[in-house]
């Protein structure tokens, strides 16, 4: 894989903003009059505006109050356009056809780093009337493309001679075998050091010394062999299993049969005969049956994957959560030579 992929450079990251605002020019789908904020907040427009209008006079049904994200990348400067999402924070029901009014978009120190304003792509409409609708996608929730402009710079760190790599995935393999990568290519052994798992300091060679952007994109297109830890995924909710190509299993044989017990309880009335003293009474009738399946047996050899045991057992019919059991079972057996992680 290029370096590039792998690791990330400190301080060249996004920025998240956010801002509230408001959407102008639905049809009728915005906030209700319960919404006392979105009365608050077209009342102070209006003042900014120059019109003076009480908050209990007027009605919200065709806009909406929304809160504003988006995602400030590294390194942009003032004019920039970016992206921006805009999601209901009241009770409209639709967001479709509205026009998103001038919102500031604040970063985490407070700071008003973009505006945004402009048309709102749903991607999603409600057709119907009544309890007779249909819905397709998600109307509530809209995007502006490159609806903000940047108004200030972005709080990034510009590179420099020293670096620091911060791998997305911390290992102490993949992290020595950079190092390695970078000593090799740019001569001699001082050029990369692995502080630990996650992170690796480089420091640009003579040639490089005052072209960091340049050093910069010569690591970058490096190629590198990563490491991955043999770790086995699954999700009992949908049945899915996710498995790597290291997972190895010891040798192991494996039963698996089912055993079925139905008990059901049927209720009959046992009606006197006519002008007898007796009373109407319900029996209770409990029916018992068992039926255990054949086990079906596996055995796995030396050497063999997840994928060689998945195989075998969808070859016998097993179903994905009986494959998600099992291989919980070798996990607490101690056969299975992988991470199992559930989710």
């Amino acid at each position: 894989m290029r370096l590039k992929d792998l690791v990330s450079v400190e301080g060249v990251r996004d920025n998240q903003l956010v801002g509230y605002g408001v959407i102008a020019g639905l049809a009728g789908t915005g906030d209700k009059p319960q919404t006392f904020f979105s009365n608050q907040s077209l009342t102070n427009i209006l003042t900014r505006l120059g019109v003076t209008v009480p908050p209990a006079s007027i009605l919200v049904r065709n806009m909406a109050a929304v809160m504003v994200t988006a995602d400030l990348p590294p390194f942009a400067q003032p004019g920039t356009h970016i992206d921006v999402t805009a999601a209901a924070v009241g009770d409209s029901s639709n967001l479709r056809g509205g026009l998103l009014l001038l919102t500031p978009l604040k970063g985490a120190d407070g700071q008003v780093y973009a505006v945004a304003q402009g048309p709102v792509v749903t991607g999603a409409f409600v057709a119907g009337r009544g309890g007779n609708t249909q819905t397709v996608n998600h109307p509530t929730v809209g995007r502006v493309p490159e609806g903000a402009i940047v108004e200030r710079t972005a709080p990034s760190i510009a590179p420099t001679a020293h670096l620091r790599l911060q791998l997305r995935q911390a290992d102490f393999i993949t992290a020595a075998r950079i190092v390695a990568v970078l000593n090799k290519n740019f001569g001699g052994g001082s050029v990369a050091h692995a502080e630990n798992s996650a992170l690796v300091t480089v420091t640009a060679p003579a040639s490089y010394a005052s072209r960091p952007v340049e050093f910069l994109a010569a690591i970058e297109n490096l190629s590198v062999d990563p490491d991955r830890s043999a770790k086995v995924v699954v999700n009992e909710r949908t049945g899915t299993i996710v498995m790597g190509r290291d997972v190895k299993i010891s040798p192991v044989s494996i039963m698996q049969g089912g055993l079925t017990v139905e008990i059901q309880t049927t209720y009959s009335v046992s009606q006197p005969a006519p002008l007898s003293q007796g009373q109407t009474a319900v029996t209770p009738e409990v029916t018992v049956g068992v039926k255990e399946d054949k086990a079906r047996n596996v055995v796995l050899k030396e050497g063999a994957s997840v994928e060689d045991l998945v195989r075998a057992l969808i070859a016998i019919g097993s179903t994905p959560r009986d494959i998600i059991a099992i291989l919980q079972n070798l996990r607490v057996a101690g056969a299975l030579e992988a991470e199992l992680e559930v989710i």
